[in-house]
This record gives C-alpha cells, sequence and structure tokens, in this order.
C-alpha cells in the first residue's frame, strides 16, 4: 500500500494491471493476409540500353489538352472584350447614324485583331518556351492578359471618340 503520511495517499490505491478483455477484433485495425509473390524471372538483355532521361521529344499532349490550356486566363480576354463592347455600344450610339453596319463592322475587325493578336502571342510563346528554353507552357495567361490590354485599349479609343465623354472627361480633368 502506499504512504499513508501523504493526504492523498488515502484516496490512491495500487491496482495491478487487468488484462484486456479477448475480443473477436479489433476495431479500426484492418487484418491484413501476406502477400503471395510470384517468383521472378532472371532480367535478360536485349542490348538495347535504358532510355534517355527526360521526356521523349517525339511525344506530343493530345489536341484536347492543348485546347484546355487556351482556356487558363481567359477571363482577361474576356473582361477586355466586355469593356471593349460597352465601350464601343456608347460610340455607336453617340453617333445616332440609323444604319449600323459601319459600326459592327469596326467591332468586329477590332476583335479579329485581338484573335489575331492572340495567336502571335501564343506563337511567340511556344517559339521561345518551348523550343529555345525547352520548357513546358503552363497555360495562355501571358496571351489572354496582352489580349485583354489591347482590347481595353480598343475601348479606351471607343471612348475618346465620343464627343460627350471627352467632354465630361476634360471636365473634370479641369477640376483638379
Amino acid at each position: 500500500m502506499a504512504d499513508q503520511t501523504q493526504p492523498w495517499a488515502e484516496r490512491t490505491v495500487d491496482m495491478p494491471p487487468a488484462p484486456p478483455p479477448p475480443q473477436p477484433y479489433q476495431r479500426g485495425v484492418a487484418q491484413v493476409q501476406p502477400r503471395v509473390t510470384a517468383p521472378q524471372a532472371a532480367h535478360e538483355p536485349t542490348g538495347t540500353g535504358w532510355p534517355e532521361p527526360g521526356p521523349d521529344p517525339r511525344w506530343a499532349p493530345p489536341q484536347g489538352y492543348q485546347r484546355g490550356q487556351w482556356r487558363i486566363g481567359s477571363g482577361w480576354t474576356v473582361f477586355g472584350a466586355l469593356v471593349a463592347f460597352i465601350c464601343w455600344g456608347i460610340w455607336a450610339i453617340s453617333t445616332r447614324t440609323g444604319d449600323l453596319t459601319s459600326p459592327v463592322l469596326t467591332f468586329v475587325l477590332s476583335l479579329g485583331v485581338a484573335a489575331g493578336l492572340f495567336a502571335l502571342c501564343r506563337l511567340v510563346g511556344k517559339i521561345v518556351l518551348e523550343r529555345q528554353l525547352g520548357r513546358p507552357r503552363r497555360g495562355a495567361r501571358v496571351a489572354h492578359l496582352i489580349t485583354g490590354v489591347f482590347l481595353v485599349g480598343v475601348g479606351v479609343a471607343y471612348l475618346r471618340q465620343t464627343e460627350w465623354v471627352m467632354d465630361a472627361f476634360n471636365w473634370v480633368r479641369g477640376l483638379f
């Protein structure tokens, strides 16, 4: 028994450890059967040697993979196209011409130039990054960013041709 001179000793009793009750299984522990391995055949050299380290230069990702890479960063282009469309609409309405053929053709031509700029950026990225530097491209973020900035510039150019917008801009600038 414990020393009774301590104030806590009368409340503490030494108990022998009890063996755990036998259980048919242990909760949370899976029973794993030992793996049976087949005999391994001896290595027979074929004379071709080991493959070169690194990716195979003849391998190319499938087309669906490359199209999926174009979507990465597309928010920049969508934002630029939205800004250009809104600014074009303000410009087209302010011209007060009954025929919208010329303004629509102008906007479609601007979108065509933006698509060409995107294709040029992707081509430059393929030549510089993949062929010259030997590293893969992870998306089209930079090409989309450049295209989006171009489209925002197109929208600003449409607004600069709108007389009442420029009058308001000059009035605000004159306040400061």
